[in-house]
């Protein structure tokens, strides 16, 4: 019986400690489309963001796919801080060497673009020569 009690003690630490371990990611996504550009674009381009969030490094990690777009990727970035419907400047730009899809990467961020990125500030827009202020985009949101 004592032996169960350490074994059960034991576990319920491991689990509290695998807790914590997750509780410094937080994920996040944003669902890409015309209708969201601003002003909306008629295309049928659309694509997903699926990224990491990690509180202790301060690290955004994210992949994004994307297809239908009216041509080649010229742009991509990660704009803020604005909500829904207004446009802000770059605050992360995607190399140009890294845009076809799916594009990933990671970059560390100041104390303000975290601010900004867990207020919902932030969106992620692609843009094409046909769309030069951008084709798809979407707000980053935390993931349910």
């Amino acid at each position: 019986m004592a032996a169960l009690k350490k074994l059960s003690f034991a576990v319920v630490l491991w689990a509290l400690a695998a807790g914590a371990a997750f509780a410094d990611t937080v994920a996040l996504k944003a669902d890409l489309e015309p209708s969201s550009e601003v002003p909306p674009r008629v295309s049928h381009g659309h694509g997903m963001l699926n990224a990491t969030f990690d509180t202790s490094t301060k690290t955004l990690q994210w992949t994004i796919t994307y297809e239908g777009l009216s041509g080649p990727v010229t742009a991509a970035h990660f704009h803020g801080p604005a909500p829904v419907g207004q446009n802000a400047k770059p605050q992360v730009p995607i190399g140009k060497g890294a845009l076809a899809s799916p594009i990933k990467g990671s970059a560390a961020l100041t104390e303000q673009q975290v601010t900004d990125l867990m207020a919902g500030q932030w969106y992620f827009n692609i843009h094409t020569a046909e769309n030069p202020t951008g084709e798809i985009r979407g707000q980053v949101l935390p993931a349910n």
